[in-house]
Formats: C-alpha cells, structure tokens, sequence
C-alpha cells in the first residue's frame, strides 16, 4: 500500500508496483498540515485511476472528532461509498459505527494502537483489516494472526480479519502517532492532522538556578530515524502479515515511486526465491536517495528504545532541483519540449519529470536540441528538446538531480 498525497504520487504509486494506495481528503486526516490535500470532487477520479489500474482505493478519515465534524465526516463517507472507494480507514468510534450503517467497509487505523487479540476481536465488529500498533515486535505481530486463524476472527465481509504493519517510513516518538507537543505549544493538534513536528528540532536545556545553558547536540532526543525493513522483509511475509503500509503521504512523487519499486521488486523476489543481502544492498542504496532520515528497523525485532537523528532534516544522498516546464510532447518522435526557468542542463544530467497525469519519470539526459540543432548546455531562459521515453504534459516539472 502506497501514499498519495497528489495526483503525481497516485501515479507514480501505480508505475511502482502498487496493489493499493491511501489518501486523504478535506481536513478530517492525519495529513492536513504536511500535504496538499484531495477534495471531494476529487474522488471519482481516483477511483477511476485506481480502477483502471486494478487498485484499491483507501481514503483516511483518521483524526479524533468533534461534534461539529461529525456532518463533515458523513459526508466524506457517503461519497466514498457513491464513487466506490475500497475502505476508509478510521480511528474515531464514530467513522466506524457510521460506516457499518451504511455498508462502507472500514480498516482501523494506526491510531486505535490495536496490540493483542481481543482488541482484534473487537474491532472485528467493524473492520476486516487492522493496522497494528506500531511499538509491537514481529513475534507479538505473528502470535496475533495465529491467533486469528485459530478463534477463526471473521470481519464484516464474512473473512477472516487480515492484519497491517508500516514497512517504510517516518516514525515519531509518540506511541502509535498520538502526541500533544504541537498542541502544547502552537495550539495545533497532531491528532486533528496538524503536527508542527517540534520534535524533529535541536533544543537547548537550561539551568534554572544557574541560568547555565546546554545545546543537546549529539542526537535530536526525540526525533526517530526512518523504518526501514527491506532487510527482513522475508520475516514480516512469515509473520502472516497481509498488508504493508509505506508512509508519505506527504512526500514527493520521485519518494513514492522508489520506495513502491523497492518493495515491490523485493516482494517479487521473495515469492521467486531470489531474495539475496546483495539485492537488499541495492535496494537500500536507491531507498537512501530520497527523503530520509537514516534508517533503523522499529521495534519488529525487539529494540527496547528508538534510534534517534544526530541531524536535522533529510540525509537523502541525492537531491532535486527544479530547472523546466514542459512545453509540449511530440509522439512520434517521443521528444519533450521544455523551457528552462531556472539554473542550466546539460548532457549527462540525471533528470526527473513529475506531473499529475504523468506521475514521475526517471531518465538521463542523452542528448539537447535548440532548435532542433544539437548542443552541450542550456541555459535559463531556452526552449530546448530532448528524447522523453514516456510521454510528458504542458506544466509538467522536470528536475536535474544532483548529490547531496
């Protein structure tokens, strides 16, 4: 399951490999802070994507609510049903009862912080999948679903309850993401989607008595590293694990595309037998290009205490740079136009295009034209071609990507 926090991540979620992908639409999301947000009207077109494409579809509706957004929330569940959205995936008892009466199936969040088999058999009342907490170890995940095969847990659909774990992603310090520091302190809620992230910030202690000041500057005490288990992937599929969930929902396109492609080259793998700690190498390296934080594997295989950043923001090995926007697509000699707003391009460049119908493109710069002569360089200001393998949109974005 991969985020979709655009059009250009719904897209290159489906280049990726995908089997499913989640989103959120309006303000009732863990996400309405960080990412730009699907609306209503949004919907039948994912679902038409998604359809098209053999996805499903799963639409967050995640936060706490409120009394007055109890008609907002019954809104966003009555069109997910009309358009067909696969499940919404939700924590607040409401969202949950509501949907049951209307026959909208539902997934239980994150944020239920689900950690034995009772839980799961109370939830069955509601859900068919259940995210599991994110603080349990692989052998408390595995125990879980022997477990629901053995008292034979049956979800609303009349099957057996199916169990989901993040695989790849960001993890904050609070157990199962429900934290108040951003409401403490800027009167925005991470639990209404609102997170200002103090945690991932550098802070000085200081001495009341003395008023003596200490910088913390050899970790960033409460800023996690990223998940990452690729390298044991083959233990969380033996775990009877039915779903994996890679967080990024507010992530760019090129994230989402990778990430999916990982995964999903390493599922392969598995059930091909050809998984190999070289292929894992690999894997992380591209992995390691884009957005992260340093990687750590959770708690699956037992860590009593997180691993923590010794820096702020991204440790990507790679970055992008935004140089042009598409002009025009000439099909049959699969060329792009494009002109440079910003910096230059030249030959030999690692590129990257992103669009909301194009999703993302990864290629390298084999050869510029100016008018249709060849040339090295180009500058700011030019409109220049050059061979696209995948057709590209008017607006589209193309980045140069360059070391970090």
């Amino acid at each position: 399951m991969a985020p979709a926090g655009s059009f250009e991540s719904l897209h290159a979620a489906i280049q990726g490999g995908a089997n499913s992908i989640y989103f959120g639409v309006e303000q009732l999301n863990m996400r309405t802070k960080s990412t730009h947000n699907f609306i209503l009207d949004d919907l039948s077109e994912i679902v038409r994507i998604c359809k098209e494409n053999r996805l499903k579809s799963y639409l967050t509706l995640n936060t706490i609510l409120y009394d007055h957004d109890i008609a907002l929330m019954k809104r966003i569940v009555d069109v997910s049903k009309e358009t067909g959205v696969s499940a919404v995936i939700a924590s607040d008892h409401a969202v949950m009862n509501y949907a049951k009466k209307i026959g909208q199936p539902v997934h239980i969040s994150t944020q239920c912080n689900i950690t034995n088999i009772d839980s799961v058999e109370f939830y069955a009342n509601f859900a068919d999948v259940m995210v599991l907490s994110r603080e349990l170890s692989l052998l408390q995940v595995e125990s879980i679903n022997k477990e629901i095969k053995r008292r034979e847990i049956i979800g609303p659909s009349g099957n057996l309850v199916q169990t989901e774990i993040f695989g790849h992603g960001a993890l904050c310090m609070a157990v199962s993401g429900k934290c108040y520091l951003s409401l403490h302190s800027n009167f925005s809620s991470a639990n209404r989607g609102a997170c200002v992230q103090n945690c991932r910030k550098s802070y000085i202690v200081t001495d009341k008595d003395t008023g003596y000041e200490l910088e913390v500057d050899n970790e960033y005490i409460m800023s996690a590293k990223d998940l990452c288990t690729i390298d044991f992937l083959n233990k969380i599929i033996e775990s009877g694990v039915s779903v994996l969930k890679i967080e990024g929902r507010g992530r760019s396109a090129d994230y989402v595309n990778i990430t999916t492609s990982c995964y999903r080259e390493a599922i392969d793998s598995i059930q091909e037998g050809s998984y190999s700690s070289e292929k894992v190498t690999v894997w992380k390296e591209r992995l390691a290009t884009v957005f992260n934080r340093g990687f750590w594997d959770g708690y699956y295989l037992g860590k009593l205490m997180g691993e923590w950043n010794d820096s702020y923001g991204s440790k990507a090995t790679t970055r992008k740079v935004y140089v042009a926007k598409g002009r025009k697509y000439y099909e049959e000699a699969k060329v792009g136009e494009f002109l440079m707003e910003a910096q230059d391009l030249k030959m030999g460049d690692k590129i990257c295009i992103t669009g909301p119908t194009t999703g993302v493109i990864f290629t390298k710069i084999e050869e510029l034209r100016i008018d249709n002569m060849p040339v090295i360089q180009v500058k700011k200001g030019t409109e220049f071609t050059f061979v696209v393998p995948k057709k590209i949109r008017p607006s589209d974005k193309l980045y140069k990507i360059v070391e970090a």
